[in-house]
């Protein structure tokens, strides 16, 4: 009776056994139909367009590349020039604001023209570090690049604004002209009656000429006074010059 069941418990699991099997095959032969049929969609699909948008091309981008020329450019030479943006280790062992962290903040203080605390809570930095960090960056950029931005143009410069204007079609074009009214919302009250304008509001205005590779070698905040975009130029340095003799030739 014993050898009965135990033949009986062994048929059993030679079925089921079986069955598992038949089943593991069923699905790993789902399995690969499927699989093959997605690489078939995809290389349909690679053969119709190779971007990930229907109709647009697929184009290979260095990304490393991309990011060590970004670094070099614009992250690196800070560095190198000012030790203050590198990032250090304080006495506890802890390290401090890194580099990505001073730029941003004084990105943003530029940029929106915002108090120096009201980022804290996102950059942590108090409101003195923020200020002696915005400064530094300041006096950074302007000993790095001041030698070559904050200078008007040569002859050599003003040579090569001319090949590129006469390429695009503006013979003898040297810049371009541009004025903005920059409203005061803040304007003291003794002030403001002298920067009204038409409309009602103190403004200044801010005048300045770029060349094509947006060098602004020239800019002028204008005197008080009802001030528009023509005579501005009353006022402003930037024929005085050529009026006088002193620009390159």
């Amino acid at each position: 009776m014993g050898d009965i069941r135990r033949r009986s418990l062994a048929m059993q699991m030679t079925q089921y056994q079986a069955s598992h099997a038949t089943a593991d095959a069923k699905m790993n032969a789902e399995e690969a139909e499927f699989a093959n049929s997605l690489i078939q969609y995809q290389h349909h699909a690679e053969s119709s367009h190779h971007g990930f948008v229907m109709g647009c091309s697929f184009m290979q981008r260095d990304r490393e590349e991309c990011h060590d020329r970004m670094m070099k450019d614009y992250f690196i030479e800070l560095v190198h020039y000012n030790y203050y943006f590198a990032r250090k280790i304080d006495v506890v062992g802890r390290q401090r604001l890194s580099l990505y962290q001073k730029l941003t903040y004084a990105f943003r203080m530029l940029a929106n023209g915002c108090s120096a605390n009201s980022i804290e809570e996102y950059c942590q930095l108090v409101k003195s570090t923020a200020i002696k960090n915005l400064k530094r960056f300041c006096k950074t950029i302007e000993a790095i690049y001041g030698a070559t931005y904050l200078s008007k143009p040569n002859r050599e410069d003003l040579n090569r604004f001319l090949r590129k204007a006469d390429k695009r079609g503006f013979t003898g074009m040297i810049g371009s002209l541009n004025c903005m009214h920059w409203e005061g919302k803040n304007c003291p009250t003794v002030w403001a009656g002298q920067f009204k304008g038409r409309h009602n509001k103190p403004t200044i205005v801010l005048k300045v000429v770029a060349s094509y590779d947006t060098w602004i070698w020239h800019a002028f905040f204008d005197a008080p006074g009802s001030n528009n975009d023509i005579n501005v130029l009353w006022s402003s340095p930037l024929f005085e010059d050529v009026v006088n003799g002193w620009a390159p030739e």
